[in-house]
């Protein structure tokens, strides 16, 4: 079943609802996340699927989102390192791994702009570059 600790905003939902993966959105503390399970990867990382974990920092919308956070933790079919990938997070009871990728002057966040749809798409991005790096 379905896990709403907290409502997001209708755009965010209707995002979700289109992308057709399960998902939850888990309040643990004073953290809130959205759980989005078997997301898939491309080629060139460990795991074809994985769950992804965005945390709804306070102030969103119309404030930032940032980084990612993967279970099982990912790792590049060709053995090299992923930098600033080290850090773990416990989340749902789960040992999550922490992306640390953020928004740049060239591909800054703009407020009532962008949203969870935008960040998706924004950690997709990420995740297709690193094996070419």
């Amino acid at each position: 079943m379905a896990r709403r600790d907290f409502q997001l905003p209708e755009a965010d939902e209707n995002f979700l609802v289109r992308l057709g993966l399960r998902w939850d959105a888990i309040q643990e503390a004073n953290r809130r996340w959205v759980v989005i399970y078997d997301f898939p990867l491309p080629t060139g990382l460990t795991v074809r699927v994985a769950d992804v974990a965005i945390e709804i920092l306070a102030g969103y919308p119309p404030g930032p989102l940032d980084m990612a956070y993967f279970f099982p933790a990912l790792g590049r079919s060709d053995g090299k390192a992923i930098p600033q990938t080290q850090a773990v997070e416990q989340i749902a009871g789960r040992s999550w791994q922490r992306w640390s990728r953020h928004r740049t002057a060239e591909c800054p966040w703009v407020a009532g702009e962008d949203c969870l749809e935008t960040h998706v798409e924004f950690v997709r991005v990420f995740l297709e570059r690193e094996p070419q790096r």
